[in-house]
């Protein structure tokens, strides 16, 4: 046997195929015994510091829990900065230059508290809950009832993982962080409006308020109204240079109709009304639309806007229409320089049925 020979009886065999393609022995074939595209896996999962030093595990907490007690007190913050700054309260902060103090305090802090909840969450669940990758085939969308218990199982296992029982401090922080975020909600009703608290049920009329025409701006005598007219009036005192004037006279516009007394069908009417002449809201009890139309023979008024009909010869109660209930009657009487004039305020409110509801 020649030395070659024996050289190439000692080369390994993809070796010893390759020379033998060099030299004329053939076509060289390399084999591979790994599949290229096969799947790797997952990594060997490396525990972090938390997993192995319980002291660093408390470090983490500690940590979350500092971050959920902060959002409490940014929301604190939110709802004091109601109380502290008021609504035209402007000052300059460097760069964005002149803004309102209250709306920038209330940005700030509710911010922060957002922040500072999910801040808190993403540092718990990067530090303290578990990081060991799992790998699930999926599956069809129509669970089978074993899909559906490993589901609660996993469920179970993640809560149980995440040491939400165990790490107490980061639980009672965090429900208190959740629960308080939501007063920030509360807090901003405030800014639909003051309450109106009993500003519905009374207007400007009280007893020895004089009846002004509404056309001429002076106060009304009995005379002046004669049977078959309509005469609007307002109370003493608003003038429509007050800044609160249409606020005002929604509530407090009348309507003056003198009837024939022996027409009047109703006691009350005929206790509260002058020599026939009787006052009412003209503030239509479905929706609030002014009352203007007023047929003489029926001595009925219209509502425009749904058609409600009101028999002013009988308390104004409701004829037709979607109105509830009847027009409120003010009450009038002649002071002693012989002009009209209110004997208090309605007795119940004007306008919408709102105050039926309760």
């Amino acid at each position: 046997m020649s030395s070659q020979e024996n050289s190439e009886e000692n080369l390994p065999a993809e070796q010893g195929t390759a020379h033998a393609a060099a030299h004329g022995g053939g076509t060289a074939v390399v084999q591979h015994d790994e599949d290229p595209f096969a799947d790797p896996g997952l990594p060997a999962h490396k525990p972090r510091i938390q997993d192995i030093d319980e002291r660093a595990a408390k470090r983490s907490e500690r940590s979350v829990a500092l971050m959920f007690t902060l959002s409490m007190l940014a929301t604190i913050g939110f709802i004091a900065s109601f109380v502290i700054f008021p609504i035209d309260k402007i000052v300059y902060v460097w760069p964005i230059g002149h803004v309102s103090a209250l709306n920038l305090s209330l940005g700030l802090t509710l911010g922060l508290a957002l922040f500072l909840i999910g801040a808190g969450a993403v540092h718990w669940a990067r530090t303290l809950m578990s990081d060991v990758e799992v790998a699930d085939d999926r599956h069809p969308i129509e669970a089978a009832p074993e899909v559906k218990a490993k589901v609660l199982a996993d469920f179970a296992d993640g809560a149980r993982e995440s040491a939400i029982g165990r790490r107490k401090l980061i639980r009672n922080t965090m429900f208190g962080a959740l629960a308080m975020v939501p007063l920030s909600g509360v807090v901003l009703l405030r800014e639909l409006g003051p309450l109106p608290e009993d500003k519905l049920r009374k207007t400007l009329w009280a007893k020895g308020k004089l009846l002004i025409n509404m056309n001429t701006n002076e106060p009304l005598r009995p005379e002046d109204v004669v049977v078959g007219s309509l005469t609007f009036v307002k109370p003493e005192g608003l003038e429509e240079s007050n800044h609160d004037f249409n606020n005002e006279i929604a509530k407090a516009a009348v309507m003056i109709v003198r009837i024939q007394p022996e027409e009047i069908k109703d006691k009350r009417e005929l206790e509260w009304s002058v020599d026939g002449i009787v006052a009412y809201s003209k503030i239509c009890t479905h929706v609030g639309c002014p009352i203007s139309l007023y047929e003489q023979q029926t001595h009925h008024v219209l509502c425009p806007c749904h058609q409600s009909t009101f028999d002013l010869s009988d308390g104004a109660r409701v004829i037709f229409g979607p109105a509830g209930h009847p027009l409120p009657q003010l009450r009038i009487g002649v002071n002693a320089e012989g002009n009209l004039e209110a004997l208090g305020d309605f007795e119940e409110p004007v306008g919408p049925a709102f105050w039926e509801r309760g």
